[in-house]
Order: C-alpha cells, then sequence, then structure tokens
C-alpha cells in the first residue's frame, strides 16, 4: 500500500489457513480502498486521550472552562482505568460499557457519568479523524441518561427569610439580584455596571465569572440564548441604586488600592468577587434562615417558580432564565407549579361549558 505521504509499505497477516490468511488480507485492502487506516494504532487509549488534551482539545474553540473541564476528566476517569490501559485497536463497545459501569458503581453522579462519556466519544473521534481507529467504538454505546430532577425552589416567605439572614453582609445584595432576575451566579458576578440601563429598566447578560487555572475570568455565556437583556424590576433597581452608592462609598474609602474594574459586585478594593466565597456566604445564611438544604441556584428556580405561578407564560420565562430552548424550561419547572395547570383546566372547562 501507498500511505499519504507517497511511502510504499507491506502488510502481512497470518492465518491459521490460506485461506483465512486471504480473508484478513482482503479485510486490510477494503479498509484501505475506503480510506481507513490499513490497521488501528496499538497505541493504549490513555496515551492517546493525554495527547487530545494537549492538542485537539486545547485547539477547539470550547470556552476555557469546558476545557479545563475535559481534562480534569480525562485525568479521573480514562487515564488510569482498565479502559484506559487497553491499546486503541482492542477497544470494543463493550469494554466501553463496562467502563460505564465502572464508573456507576463509583457512586458517581448520572451527569459526570454522561459528562466522561461525552469526552470520551470526543476523543475515539478524534482517533478516528487522525487514522489511528476505522471507527469509533463508544458511538455504537447509548449516550448514558441523566434524570431529569425536579427543581429545588423556595416559597416566597422562605426567600424573605434567607435574605433576612444575609443582610447586611456583602453578598446579600447578590442573592437579592440573583432571585429578582432569575440570573445564574456567574453571570450576576460577571455584571458591569456598563450592562445595566436604570432609564430603560433592563440589565444586559453578557458573560459568565468564574475561577479558571486560579484566576478570576469572564468567559463567554452557557448557550447562545444566555446573552440577553432581562428585564428588572423596581425592586431589584432599587437594590443597584444602593449598590452603586455602597460601592462609591468605598472607593473613596479604598483611595489608590481602589482598581476600577467596573463590575457590579466587587471586594471593598474594587476586584471582582470570588465565585466561592459567595457560595460559602450563601451557605452561612441559609443554615441560620433554617434552610440548609438550599444553594445559590435554588434562588434562579425560585424565581421561575413564582414567575409560572403568576400564569407568566412558559416562553416568556425561557427567555428571561437564558435557556437554549423551552423544552428546557419545561423539563425542569414543568412540575413546579401544578396550580398552573389546574388553572388552565378550568378555564378551559368554564368556556366549554358556556
Amino acid at each position: 500500500m501507498t500511505d499519504d505521504s507517497g511511502r510504499a509499505s507491506r502488510l502481512t497477516v497470518y492465518g491459521d489457513t490460506a485461506q483465512d490468511a486471504r480473508d484478513k488480507a482482503a479485510q486490510i485492502r477494503r479498509r484501505v480502498e475506503d480510506g481507513q487506516p490499513a490497521r488501528d494504532r496499538k497505541e493504549a487509549l490513555a496515551a492517546f486521550a493525554q495527547l487530545w488534551v494537549e492538542t485537539s482539545l486545547e485547539a477547539s474553540e470550547r470556552k476555557r472552562n469546558t476545557k479545563v473541564l475535559y481534562a480534569g476528566v480525562v485525568r479521573a476517569h480514562v487515564l488510569n482505568s482498565s479502559l484506559g490501559r487497553l491499546p486503541l485497536d482492542k477497544v470494543r463497545p463493550s469494554h466501553v460499557e463496562g467502563w460505564v459501569v465502572e464508573l456507576r458503581r463509583k457512586g458517581l453522579a448520572e451527569s459526570t457519568i454522561r459528562s466522561a462519556y461525552t469526552v470520551l466519544r470526543a476523543i475515539l473521534d478524534t482517533a478516528v479523524r487522525d487514522g489511528a481507529l476505522a471507527s469509533n467504538p463508544a458511538a455504537a454505546v447509548r449516550r448514558p441518561r441523566v434524570t431529569v430532577k425536579e427543581a429545588q425552589h423556595l416559597t416566597p416567605v422562605q426567600v424573605a427569610t434567607l435574605l433576612q439572614a444575609a443582610r447586611g453582609t456583602r453578598y446579600a445584595p447578590l442573592f437579592a439580584l440573583l432571585v429578582h432576575a432569575g440570573l445564574r451566579r456567574g453571570e450576576a458576578l460577571a455584571l458591569r455596571w456598563s450592562n445595566v440601563d436604570l432609564e430603560r429598566h433592563t440589565l444586559r447578560v453578557r458573560g459568565t465569572l468564574s475561577r479558571i487555572d486560579g484566576q478570576l475570568t469572564v468567559t463567554e455565556p452557557k448557550t447562545a440564548k444566555s446573552r440577553r437583556f432581562v428585564p428588572i424590576s423596581a425592586p431589584a433597581e432599587q437594590l443597584l441604586t444602593a449598590v452603586r452608592a455602597a460601592q462609591d462609598v468605598e472607593r473613596r474609602r479604598a483611595g489608590s488600592a481602589w482598581r476600577e474594574t467596573g463590575f457590579v459586585f466587587t471586594t471593598e478594593f474594587g476586584e471582582p468577587c470570588d465565585p466561592r466565597n459567595a457560595f460559602r456566604a450563601f451557605r452561612v445564611a441559609a443554615t441560620r434562615a433554617g434552610l440548609p438544604h438550599a444553594g445559590l441556584h435554588t434562588l434562579r428556580h425560585s424565581a421561575a417558580s413564582v414567575m409560572l405561578s403568576g400564569g407568566v407564560p412558559l416562553k416568556v420565562v425561557s427567555d428571561i432564565l437564558g435557556h437554549s430552548s423551552i423544552a428546557i424550561t419545561g423539563d425542569i419547572y414543568g412540575p413546579l407549579s401544578p396550580d398552573v395547570a389546574r388553572r388552565a383546566i378550568d378555564v378551559l372547562g368554564d368556556a366549554l361549558d358556556r
């Protein structure tokens, strides 16, 4: 055969019988004619996965925090696994399925297992692209399922209790904005004053603040629809006005130590707030309020629940939350407000009974 660079080479096959050898030779010819590698590479999957992290993953247009996440998945679940020790030419769909079973036995969350499968499939797709494999064995395995769970939310009374427990802390305004605007934590922390328009009563979500490689970094929003304008209520406007006034006081107090970053939520020296510190502060407030199982994302769920309970159309709620599709909103929040469905049926019954 002749490879892509024009070099001629000879491949030898062996068989128990002459016919067996001829069949193997014919299989190799078919692979070459179909543009596939004559033989799958014998390199260990773990070694190829490490190379994938350093090259293909790094060169991709994925968000930086996604690259960090995927590299972590490879280190934790591929490199030292029984699957990772197999040569590429020995990996079969049943091996991938066995690996998924191993992950489940470790007690990993369904979402973690699905992420691990997604990364493995991307690695093997690259192996096919590079001619190391003729086909992707993971493609023949069903993607692990993630059970959609009902989103935990708080009642308006519980929200008020929690915000009262956080009152006086640096992060109290952040918690209040999350529930008033339905923002994600990273979206609120990435908010700059240039994104806030109190005259038009809107704010613009343009990024997400997270810690990546030890540095606080603003990255692109989660999805294309996450880049959005969000209307804000009168209480939210009052909240933001108070935050700006408090920030002006801290700016004068810090003097030359102040760093002008333009963020809405900052430290006492103008630096962006660390999402981990916001999480810790929330845990303290939630415990103090007698709501130890609440999380920061619970505030966003609570905002959605209140809107849906108030009769706001699902499409409008989906747009405000920045979901990529209304189906996601329905899957997450559909069970939250049975009273909405009851009112809909009552309206239908009244109309048909006239």
